[in-house]
């Protein structure tokens, strides 16, 4: 380790690393919420490795990894590293008057099938890797309905049928980032329905949120730096308004003085006269 690593940049993805562990922690009751809140306002705040490291510091390692001071070689984490190939993790699910979930860290297949029959699945996608820039979803819904989660992004390609049913369609032929993969949905629905639903992922939104309410916090500390400037402005006006008063008073009283002081010289000067 350098020196100077402490003062090296912290991007990002660093910066939502320490946040991800603080909330594990704070799921772990490792820390209570006014921690959590109060860290990782921090995070958000920190601009080097220096900065950053210190907030996980007196969590343990096993629960909470301290954020490397030297930066080590690493992709963008970009589209790239989520297309790995390979097998997927799960090829198929199935549903009978019951439920399926895939989610999480999963490894979508070229192809994966799924079945529903008075019953519903969910396959989301937002954390998964695929195993190939195309996959296809086959999804059969009888009397049922499979619901498909996409982080934004993701190019979705609708081509099922639905008899009685349907597909949806709202996000087919929304364009996908460079690099993205593409995700088909085909199948067959009777009496039953596939939805597409894009999302957010859970740590995306608790970024957003802790943007929106730092953004709300600075624009209360604006508003108050205002009120307290125009407080400041009529506080000074209000004083300078009672000096320039009192100028006045001053002058007043000693224009009347001098007025006396020559109504006294004047009756001095007339009765040295008559005698």
């Amino acid at each position: 380790m350098t020196d100077d690593a402490p003062e090296l940049r912290a991007s990002d993805a660093d910066r939502e690393r320490v946040a991800e562990v603080l909330r594990d922690a704070l799921a772990e009751g490792r820390l209570d919420m006014a921690e959590f809140e109060e860290r990782l306002d921090a995070t958000y705040k920190a601009r080097t490795y220096g900065e950053l490291a210190p907030i996980t510091r007196d969590l343990p390692v096993g629960a909470a990894p301290r954020v490397s001071m030297v930066k080590e070689p690493a992709g963008d984490g970009g589209w790239a590293e989520r297309i790995v190939g390979g097998e997927g993790t799960s090829t198929w699910a199935v549903a009978v008057l019951s439920g399926f979930q895939r989610k999480g860290r999963w490894t979508v297949p070229k192809r994966f099938n799924c079945f529903a029959f008075w019953g519903g699945g969910e396959i989301d996608l937002r954390e998964a890797r695929f195993a190939d820039r195309e996959v296809e979803i086959n999804c059969i819904a009888v009397m049922g309905g499979v619901e498909v989660i996409v982080p934004p992004g993701v190019e979705v390609v609708v081509r099922g049928m639905g008899v009685m049913g349907g597909f949806d369609h709202d996000e087919d032929g929304v364009p996908g980032d460079p690099g993205a993969p593409r995700v088909v949905l085909t199948g067959f629905a009777f009496w039953g329905g596939v939805g597409v639903e894009r999302k957010l992922t859970r740590a995306e939104r608790q970024r957003l949120k802790e943007e929106r309410r730092q953004e709300r916090l600075e624009r209360k500390a604006a508003r108050k730096e205002l009120r307290d400037s125009i407080r400041q402005d009529a506080m000074d006006a209000h004083r300078r308004m009672l000096e320039g008063h009192r100028d006045m008073v001053r002058d007043l009283r000693d224009r009347r003085g001098e007025e006396r002081e020559r109504h006294r010289e004047e009756r001095e000067r007339r009765r040295r006269g008559e005698d």
